[in-house]
């Protein structure tokens, strides 16, 4: 008598197994009709987030430069309708004199002192400090050159001064960076508006 059994017990689940399924897909169709979310597909929300970050990195990038303003710091004002272009930047204020973001030598009242500067020597033009981090930007864009040829090396420098700087300071940083193989230079000015 078991196996009797045995295919009324299974006929008896197979009822009911169909029964849930049943009850599950009313239950889906019902959600589906009131609009209700029934899992997230992460992996398209994945590859959305993944564009949306190159988009915004590349805007990033082609966005113009920032310089950071201060007291100490007042850049001249002009009318000029041109963008700035991604170089090399130095700045130079009345205080210091920084390559990138780095602080490379420290000036007196926008005057280089002359233990900066070849030989020691105050009528020298180049000074030591600002050509070898110079140089080093130099090779690193050089070194990208070589493997990315989206990203050439054009020997350009921002140079982004004080306007109450003396002229003589801004001539050695300039023939310096000519010693350090970057020969055009695009000053920085404030967009008056």
């Amino acid at each position: 008598m078991p196996p009797a059994s045995k295919p009324a017990a299974s006929a008896e689940s197979l009822q009911r197994d169909k029964d849930a399924r049943a009850y599950r897909r009313a239950r889906r169709k019902a959600r589906e009709r009131a609009g209700e979310i029934k899992e997230l597909n992460i992996t398209a929300m994945m590859d959305m987030m993944t564009i949306l970050l190159v988009f915004l990195l590349k805007s990033y990038q082609a966005s113009t430069l920032s310089v950071n303003l201060s007291e100490e710091m007042r850049i001249p004002v002009s009318t000029t309708q041109l963008h700035p272009q991604e170089n090399i930047s130095v700045t130079v204020s009345l205080r210091e004199v920084a390559v990138g973001d780095r602080k490379v030598l420290e000036i007196q009242n926008g005057t280089i002192p002359p233990a900066a500067k070849a030989g020691g020597k105050a009528e020298a033009f180049y000074v030591g400090a600002v050509y070898d981090a110079l140089k080093k930007e130099v090779d690193r864009q050089k070194y990208i050159a070589q493997y990315n040829k989206n990203q050439p090396f054009t020997g350009r420098v921002n140079v982004v001064a004080d306007r109450r700087l003396p002229y003589r300071t801004l001539m050695e940083v300039l023939y310096t960076a000519g010693q350090a193989e970057l020969g055009e230079y695009k000053f920085m000015v404030m967009k008056n508006e």
